[in-house]
């Protein structure tokens, strides 16, 4: 295993809330088919057990709005939705981490202050990272064409080096995640499979 290139990366969980991820919650049949065809949640848990005792820093960043959802003036399109339905909202089961990764705790760092799509935005998630070194970026969560989408490229224009796990997020539909992960991220970042990225760093799954 590559362990200097692992003390450079990072590992960034985008979305894993129980709006998207829990069948109660008020998002899930959005991605249900997607997290279903890919394998999201289950390769990526997959991921973190392989690279719990290394020294890759883990970061998840979730979403969660004011009871009032103040933070959106004028909201359209999935934002608009999100307010509408009373999405991630503060205070609500929905808004919080899924056990499967909060069980980690304090080896997954959880940043506040995410209001929107990119994970870098009212976060301190760059500072965090340059702290500990990391150039490089591995993606993981939903959705894909969103979130995922905004905070990869805000991470490439910071200069880090994008890494993009296709059973590893969701989109919408599967088509649309193939649509991303065949067109849209290989323009900015490299594009693995999970036993892919795996293999690349010298594990054997």
């Amino acid at each position: 295993m590559a362990s200097d290139t692992l003390a450079n990366t990072a590992l960034l969980l985008i979305g894993f809330q129980h709006d998207y991820f829990d069948p109660s919650g008020i998002l899930h049949g959005v991605v249900e088919e997607s997290h279903r065809v890919s394998g999201t949640l289950e390769n990526t848990i997959k991921l973190i057990e392989f690279f719990k005792d290394s020294d890759m820093t883990m970061v998840n960043t979730p979403i969660v709005f004011s009871e009032l959802y103040d933070e959106l003036e004028n909201p359209i399109g999935i934002l608009k939705t999100i307010r509408e339905v009373q999405a991630f909202k503060e205070g609500t089961p929905g808004a919080e981490t899924i056990p499967q990764i909060k069980s980690y705790g304090d080896r997954i760092i959880e940043l506040p202050g995410k209001k929107s799509f990119n994970s870098f935005s009212n976060t301190k998630l760059h500072t965090t990272l340059r702290e500990r070194g990391v150039t490089r970026i591995v993606f993981a969560g939903c959705v894909t064409s969103i979130c995922v989408h905004a905070s990869a490229l805000q991470a490439f224009d910071l200069g880090y080096e994008v890494t993009m796990l296709s059973d590893c997020t969701s989109a919408r539909t599967p088509i649309e995640q193939e649509f991303f992960c065949s067109d849209v991220f290989p323009l900015f970042s490299r594009v693995f499979t999970l036993d892919e990225f795996l293999a690349s760093e010298g594990v054997v799954s």
